[in-house]
C-alpha cells in the first residue's frame, strides 16, 4: 500500500513539475513562429518591392 501512494506521489509531484516546463515550451514556440512568419513576410515584401 505505501509502495502504490509513493509512485501515485510521484507521478503527481513530476505532472506539476512539468506542466510548466510544457507550458514555457509551448510559448517559445509559438513566439519563434510568429517572428519566423513575420520575418519571412518582411523579406518577401522587400524582394517584391525591389523587383518592381
Amino acid at each position: 500500500m505505501g509502495r502504490i501512494l509513493l509512485i501515485v506521489a510521484a507521478v503527481l509531484a513530476a505532472l506539476v513539475l512539468i506542466g510548466p516546463l510544457l507550458g514555457l515550451a509551448f510559448t517559445l514556440l509559438k513566439w519563434g513562429l510568429i517572428v519566423g512568419l513575420v520575418a519571412a513576410g518582411v523579406m518577401l515584401v522587400s524582394k517584391w518591392t525591389k523587383r518592381t
